[in-house]
């Protein structure tokens, strides 16, 4: 008797079931490999150039809103001795309605005060 089973009209042979792998060439499958390592190193080396781009980005935002505070702790110092900065005096008046907010640190050093009863 043969080993061999019929289903459904088909002959099945007895023995592993799917696709046979196919004879790669070694050097081919080699170089794919090569070829796959280098993509993976490039998309690496530019995802943490975005990383580094974005902590940089991040850093100097961070500098940026520590300067306002700076500026802010400032105002409220000359406010607490009874002064108004001149900065506010413009706000408050309407004159710097137009300008965007302040945000470098030079421009905010030095503090023109100015008497509260004028």
């Amino acid at each position: 008797m043969e080993d061999n089973k019929i289903s459904g009209g088909k002959v099945k042979k007895p023995g592993k079931r799917g696709r046979k792998p196919a004879k790669i060439d070694l050097k081919a499958k080699l170089e794919r490999s090569r070829q796959s390592a280098r993509e993976c190193r490039a998309r690496k080396k530019l995802r943490y150039q975005y990383l580094e781009e974005l902590v940089s980005s991040r850093e100097r935002a961070i500098c940026a809103l520590r300067e306002e505070l700076e500026m802010y702790k400032q105002w409220c110092t000359v406010m607490d001795q009874g002064k108004i900065p001149s900065e506010i005096r413009a706000l408050l008046s309407g004159e710097d309605l137009n300008k965007p907010a302040p945000n470098s640190s030079k421009q905010h050093r030095a503090i023109k005060t100015e008497p509260a009863n004028k």
